[in-house]
């Protein structure tokens, strides 16, 4: 990826300025690294802040805009609020990292033996090359503690108070968005940055 970037990057030439979705905590010196290279730098981030607080009551025009790539699911709020404060695990691999099916059960098995009430974003484009499926007995062994989603909203699932924990598979703006709502993350890179943002 940085031999790609690297490549485009001397195809280019230099911008007036560069902006960052990021934040000077989180990235100081390797802000101040970059800034002594290349043209003015400005971290603007997180982006969701000024996204959320730019908006007006209701939201007006913009309200119909979004990021996310999957229709969301209506319901997992208020199955949160039937939950003490952070009791749940909030599962979620992003909108296009895949995995195999070994790896979908064990991930299942894990969270059944955890014990915690989870979320668990299952799209279904999940599996590679094939379509996500649960054996019967992983549904005996959570019902009751487990809510099962193909999308939501997951910046309001983040704020909300019942969940203590996100896994994730540490791309960008889950990684910012889990930050901003002060959840830990155990974290499943995949590719790109996911392990550095993990790091």
């Amino acid at each position: 990826m940085l031999n790609f970037f690297t490549h485009e990057a001397e195809r280019l030439s230099l911008p007036d300025a560069i902006m960052v979705n990021t934040i000077d905590d989180l990235e100081g010196p390797t802000l101040d690294a970059i800034s002594s290279m290349l043209p003015p730098l400005y971290n603007v981030g997180p982006l969701l802040f000024h996204e959320r607080h730019a908006l007006p009551e209701g939201g007006g025009q913009l309200d119909s805009l979004g990021s996310n790539l999957w229709k969301e699911q209506d319901g997992l709020l208020e199955w949160l609020d039937g939950h003490a404060a952070r009791s749940v695990v909030y599962v979620n691999y992003g909108s296009i990292t895949v995995m195999t099916n070994e790896q979908l059960l064990e991930f299942a098995w894990g969270l059944a033996g955890s014990g915690y009430a989870f979320v668990w974003n299952i799209r279904p484009d999940l599996v590679k090359s094939d379509t996500a499926v649960l054996p019967p007995e992983f549904a005996s062994a959570v019902e009751g503690r487990a809510l099962l989603t193909t999308w939501c909203s997951q910046e309001a699932v983040l704020q909300h108070e019942a969940v203590g924990l996100f896994l994730t598979h540490s791309g960008w703006n889950s990684t910012l968005e889990s930050i901003s709502a002060g959840v830990p993350m155990l974290s499943w890179p995949f590719f790109a940055e996911q392990q550095t943002n993990c790091r």
